[in-house]
């Protein structure tokens, strides 16, 4: 019966200051913003197919979260760093090398990049990798993910 995942909400701290970041700083699209309720819905990819919402709440009643955004390969692996790094957003991975490179998660595969929004909740862009998954890597280097393919 399950589909996929359409939505999910984060509470933060400011809406007009998340809207902005969401809308213009990550470029999704704002498709409903109700004042009353300091509510905001934003369409992730397509209209229609997924929904971010974002709720004001006090700042002590804000919980961090996580979620992903999916992307592609290409964009993740050339285009993520630099977009980010633009947009005076810090990139981080978990490999503890010195580096805000991709990382991939050899389980899936996938590689992705995390990142904050003005809230501190952590953010990533994911794209799934061809080839089996590796669980035994564990997390790595794209480059390490490469040589284990060879």
């Amino acid at each position: 019966m399950i589909k996929g995942l359409f939505e999910t909400h984060i509470y933060v701290a400011d809406l007009k200051r998340s809207v902005d970041f969401y809308q213009n700083t990550l470029g999704l699209t704002l498709c409903h913003y109700e004042q009353e309720r300091n509510i905001a819905f934003f369409w992730i990819g397509k209209p229609q197919e997924a929904m971010l919402g974002i709720w004001q709440k006090p700042k002590k009643e804000i919980d961090i979260r996580h979620f992903a955004f999916r992307c592609d390969v290409e964009d993740v692996l050339h285009k993520s760093v630099g977009f980010l790094e633009a947009k005076n957003l810090k990139p981080y991975n978990f490999l503890q090398d010195g580096n805000h490179k991709p990382m991939v998660f050899a389980w899936m595969p996938a590689l992705a990049i995390y990142f904050n929004d003005p809230d501190g909740h952590a953010l990533e862009f994911i794209a799934i990798l061809d080839g089996e998954a590796k669980p035994e890597l564990g997390v790595i280097s794209y480059d390490d993910w490469l040589l284990a393919n060879q």
